[in-house]
């Protein structure tokens, strides 16, 4: 029989230890996001729908990013045991400089407008952070601006990296010039985009009304009503603009469609390389032909993406290409990869089975709507704290330790047979 008696004060106070409240209230919520899915709930929470809508959404039914997020948590990794891990290194090389992390931002359009921080804030993160920061052709910050804010922060022992993702417009010369403008600008790497001819059926954004600036209708006044932080924020800052587009009038589609030209070709590749001095790398790439042509057209490597399932619905699932394209171009190719990654164990899960390196969107433009810079901060600390812990796990202290043996991709999706 247990032995009862009279509760100790002392003792009692010994086990209970009351935490001190957090005054901050920002810092108080975003210190309650465990997981990027937390900072989403935020995100959503606290801004408008047609902007939530804009990052959240993608093409048609939405089917590629439902499978591409699908196909990164049907993963069963393979740790070792009795290997100890208590040191993890998560640095990289790629695209000749270093990267603190395995992951970059991704390249992603009309920042400000999810929260006005926007493209200040996630460069100035992903410096702090020691990651490469990529500005969109569609971004609402200048590519100087990007720069300056890079720049801002304190250079630790990776400096941060600032990259360019370039759209090639009906108008030829305005993409000559953001080229050069990136150059002068110290930018090493540009992203040269080819999955974008015209604008993908983006019916949330359809269906909200979405457009660049925000048009105001009896439903957007009373989604507004217990978000007015964010109106405060969007009319209280300097006007929208973007770096590529003189006008900003319209739907997204309809601004998409007057950007972009489907008439985009290798000949047009040709004129960029000419007028690129850093690294190129294209943006875009879905079968193994392309990334075996494009390899051997003296490019320095692909991004496998379906932009974020933002453009042709029921497109292939980059992490499923991944080990066929790595097989097809051999390891001294350059191989990123993006769309669906909303953990670190992603990450580590793409690395294994042949990235070099991935980039995340959606991920950071959720902390940015949840708390701004420190929103982005958070994203980076979460993916960050979960890629050590499953390095740990799997009892590896470097990602070059990682091999296509930690993990085995559970496919659902089975072609039929031809």
């Amino acid at each position: 029989m247990v032995k009862r008696q009279f509760p100790n004060p002392v003792e009692i106070l010994d086990l209970m230890k009351f935490k001190k409240p957090e005054l901050d209230g920002k810092k108080r919520r975003l210190d309650a996001a465990l997981t990027i899915n937390d900072l989403r709930t935020i995100a959503k929470r606290r801004t408008p729908k047609a902007a939530f809508d804009y990052t959240d959404g993608s093409a048609e039914g939405e089917v590629s990013l439902t499978r591409a997020r699908q196909a990164f948590e049907d993963v069963e990794f393979h740790p070792g045991v009795l290997k100890p891990a208590p040191d993890v290194d998560t640095s990289v090389e790629i695209l000749g400089g270093p990267s603190a992390l395995p992951f970059g931002i991704a390249p992603t359009g009309f920042t400000r407008l999810m929260q006005t921080e926007g493209e200040v804030a996630g460069a100035g993160a992903a410096a702090a952070a020691g990651i490469p920061f990529t500005l969109s052709t569609l971004g609402t910050t200048s590519i100087e601006g990007v720069k300056e804010a890079t720049l801002a922060e304190p250079q630790g022992p990776v400096p941060g990296r600032n990259w360019f993702q370039l759209y090639v417009m009906r108008d030829r010369e305005i993409s000559y010039e953001l080229t050069r403008r990136a150059a002068a600008a110290g930018f090493d790497t540009l992203q040269f985009t080819v999955d974008t001819p015209v604008a993908g059926a983006r019916l949330r954004d359809k269906r909200n009304g979405f457009s660049i600036p925000p048009q105001l209708t009896l439903g957007t006044i009373i989604n507004a009503i217990p978000r007015p932080w964010w109106w405060f924020d969007f009319l209280t800052t300097p006007k929208l603009e973007f770096a590529s587009l003189s006008t900003t009038g319209g739907t997204v589609g309809e601004l998409l469609d007057a950007a972009m030209d489907p008439t985009i070709s290798y000949d047009d590749l040709e004129v960029i390389r000419g007028l690129w001095p850093g690294k190129i790398v294209i943006k875009g790439v879905q079968n193994v032909e392309d990334a075996v042509k494009l390899r051997d057209s003296g490019v320095d490597g692909v991004v496998l993406s379906n932009h974020g399932g933002r453009q042709l619905d029921r497109a292939p699932i980059p992490f499923h290409l991944l080990p066929k394209v790595r097989k097809a171009v051999g390891d001294d190719f350059t191989v990123m990869i993006d769309t669906g990654i909303m953990n670190g164990a992603d990450v580590v899960a793409a690395v294994a089975l042949g990235a070099d390196f991935t980039l995340i969107g959606r991920a950071y433009l959720y902390g940015l709507m949840a708390g701004g810079r420190q929103g982005v901060d958070r994203t980076i600390t979460i993916l960050r704290t979960e890629i050590e812990r499953t390095m740990r796990l799997l009892g590896v202290s470097s990602l070059a330790e990682l091999e296509p043996g930690h993990v085995t991709q559970l496919q659902r999706l089975i072609p039929v047979a031809k």
